[in-house]
């Protein structure tokens, strides 16, 4: 599938770039107990961690919040994901095992303190857009809420927007059936070229020595 980052975005954000990989004949079910015990472990020491800072004073957190700030979203009423991440964590309102790829997702958005989102490929039509959200558009999000995306950074296929960092949509979420899959890695764009690219490519190798299958990434941004 043929992936684009629009103009509107680089026009704001000109060092704007996610991380795509592509992956084929997964298998997705109950997390490891290796993945399930760093997970855990990894939300203690952050909840210690945030007893002497504010989620906000997270680098990565504060550049995401910023990027809200640009394309006109209030982070303070719509928080990126990896900031509701840590905000449970903070509350001690741990992460549960859900399943294998969410678990995983969950673990890199915490250590790299960005939004990933993971989608079921088969449930995407076409190619794919990441623009800026219009008024008019909204979705059902796995927050179970009708979600409005105007001023939100949206990733869209042929029928229309299914992904942010915000929230993703209930319409391309993976499940146990899943085989095919795609990863889009809101990367921070402060972070060097080859930083973004080793880490990218560090949360597929990760991915699929737990799913099996094959996968592919690459780079696209402004």
């Amino acid at each position: 599938m043929e992936i684009q980052v629009s103009r509107s975005i680089c026009d704001l954000i000109p060092e704007f770039t996610v991380g795509i990989i592509e992956y084929k004949d997964i298998q997705v079910g109950e997390s490891p107990q290796m993945l399930k015990g760093r997970l855990q472990l990894f939300q203690e020491s952050i909840y210690f961690d945030l007893l002497e800072k504010n989620v906000t004073e997270l680098e990565g957190i504060k550049e995401w919040r910023g990027i809200f700030k640009t394309t006109g979203k209030d982070p303070n009423r719509y928080r990126h994901s990896a900031e509701a991440l840590y905000r449970r964590i903070a509350k001690q309102n741990y992460l549960q095992s859900i399943h294998s790829a969410i678990d995983l997702n969950n673990f890199f958005s915490l250590e790299y303190q960005i939004p990933i989102g993971v989608y079921d490929s088969d449930k995407l039509v076409g190619n794919i857009s990441i623009k800026i959200g219009e008024e008019s558009e909204e979705y059902t999000g796995l927050n179970g809420r009708s979600n409005n995306l105007a001023n939100l950074i949206t990733s869209a296929d042929e029928q229309g927007p299914f992904g942010s960092p915000f929230v993703d949509s209930e319409r391309s979420a993976v499940t146990a059936s899943t085989t095919n899959a795609l990863q889009i890695v809101y990367l921070r764009p402060s972070t060097p070229p080859e930083s973004k690219q080793k880490m990218t490519q560090s949360l597929m190798n990760m991915f699929i020595q737990i799913h099996g299958g094959s996968g592919t990434y690459r780079m696209i941004g402004c």
